[in-house]
């Protein structure tokens, strides 16, 4: 990290004189690229290392080809030698997400959606104009060999780990019918490929601006907006969802100038809409049930009330039969069900303790229930922050130290275990109305790893099954603090 960072700080002095006050590691997202957020008197700037290069020359590309268009985009600062670091304009920490979910769905958040898809029409048709699509990260163009792509990663990745019956050959044979239909759309311009809110910043004067275009392409424009209106972590009202599109299609109507037969946009856009769904639970299915982030596991039920209401209520103009009894299948009740967590109400009884501890300093917390039982996680096995002198004197809590055991540990990877044992356990207690579980994390002083852990499980627990917690951090009054003192 210190070298990355050195990297960083000697292509900032490149560029400008400004002086870094701090350098922070932003937490790593699906990908492989690691952001930091430069600090200077001024302004932020965001840093990006990656690297697989091909896709930093297709990010920067774009980006200096699209601002030059003024459309919603950052600007590239300065890029080093090697095309491993990168340096951009910095839009802050507040996604579209993130407005939806503090405010809920209210008229300054349609606004919101409403000019992103604008500015979406905008990218789209004014980005393309120029591009050079040999640039593109993968294929230049989203046609039938991308939509195969999108349908045999839903196929592997959820639907075959089902272990459902279905006829395989004839599912392929529709899979060939769907793609051929949809690569033959009307239009075809830049595609996002992963428009979606999470990728939309949005700034303090409610300018939205675009994140992670690097996987763009030559593509339907229905499917960004299929992406955007879709998503499973917005489960957007319907009639936000209708609403939505004819402002898009609005706005793309106005900027390529000419009138758009709204019948087959819309026919094009829903089977773009079902391939996105099963995109999306392709990729759930293969980080959750592959992968075996709980995460991802619980945004599954989502997206498959999604799919059951759009198979349900839509057509996508084409007789795909056997595929259409796969979409049944997935969406049948059973299988919404296997997905659902057992969640707790009121009257459930269940609370869950979860302590940190030392196990030098004060060793197992006493369960002051009749119970006993109940879980206890060595932590020690996880590279200790504690032995670096920025960490010391810091806990669990603080982010220089939740960064570290992110980025720098196999701290992810244990607590997916953790979260896999103690699922079973409190979704069958809550079942059968039991009244008490404890959960302990113990290391060597009780201030970094446990604590890091017992917050990160009662924020799991609280969030899957929205069960009682009591979390305590039962070594805090002897943590090592004098420098924050």
């Amino acid at each position: 990290m210190h070298n990355t960072t050195d990297k960083i700080k000697n292509l900032f002095a490149s560029f400008s004189k400004e002086t870094i006050s701090a350098i922070d590691k932003l937490p790593q997202a699906g990908s492989e690229r690691h952001y930091y957020r430069i600090h200077t008197t001024n302004k932020n700037y965001i840093a990006t290392y990656g690297i697989n290069i091909k896709e930093n020359e297709s990010f920067i590309y774009f980006s200096e080809h699209f601002k030059k268009k003024e459309l919603a985009t950052a600007q590239i600062l300065c890029i080093n030698g090697d095309k491993d670091i990168y340096i951009q304009e910095d839009f802050g920490d507040t996604s579209l997400l993130n407005k939806l979910e503090e405010q809920g769905y209210v008229q300054n958040v349609y606004d919101l959606y409403k000019e992103s898809l604008h500015q979406l029409a905008l990218l789209q048709v004014k980005g393309h104009d120029g591009l050079d699509y040999k640039k593109c990260l993968t294929n230049s163009s989203f046609g039938k060999q991308a939509i195969m792509a999108d349908l045999l990663y839903f196929k592997y990745y959820f639907l075959d780990a089902l272990r459902k019956p279905y006829d395989k050959q004839k599912l392929i044979d529709d899979f060939e019918a769907l793609s051929n239909y949809l690569s033959h759309t009307e239009y075809k311009f830049f595609m996002f490929r992963d428009f979606q809110s999470r990728n939309i910043m949005v700034t303090n004067d409610d300018k939205v601006h675009f994140i992670d275009y690097q996987g763009g392409m030559k593509g339907a424009p229905q499917y960004d907006v299929a992406s955007l209106l879709w998503q499973a972590k917005a489960n957007l009202p319907d009639d936000w969802k209708n609403y939505l599109l004819e402002d898009y299609i609005n706005s793309f109507e106005k900027i390529v100038e000419e009138t758009v037969d709204r019948d087959v946009f819309k026919s094009q856009y829903n089977g773009y809409v079902l391939i996105r769904l099963l995109q999306v639970l392709g990729a759930y299915g293969f980080r959750g049930l592959f992968e075996r982030k709980a995460h991802f596991l619980t945004s599954i039920p989502l997206a498959l009330q999604n799919l059951k209401w759009f198979i349900n209520n839509q057509s996508i103009g084409i007789a795909v039969p056997e595929f259409k009894k796969v979409l049944e299948l997935c969406t049948g009740d059973d299988v919404i069900k296997e997905f659902t967590p057992v969640q707790a109400t009121n009257e459930t009884p269940l609370v869950v303790d979860v302590c940190s501890f030392s196990f030098i300093q004060q060793g197992y917390p006493k369960d002051e229930t009749k119970n006993g039982g109940g879980f206890v996680f060595d932590m020690r096995g996880i590279l200790n922050p504690g032995r670096f002198e920025e960490y010391k004197y810091l806990s669990g809590l603080d982010k220089p130290v939740k960064d570290f055991l992110e980025q720098q540990t196999k701290m992810p990877d244990f607590l997916n275990s953790v979260y896999g044992i103690i699922d079973i356990s409190v979704e069958d207690y809550i079942k059968r109305g039991f009244e008490h579980l404890c959960i302990n994390f113990g290391c060597t002083g009780g201030q970094h790893r446990s604590v890091y852990a017992a917050e990160a499980l009662a924020r799991h627990l609280k969030n899957k099954f929205k069960v009682k917690i009591n979390l305590a951090h039962t070594n805090k009054e002897n943590w090592k603090t004098s420098l924050k003192q």
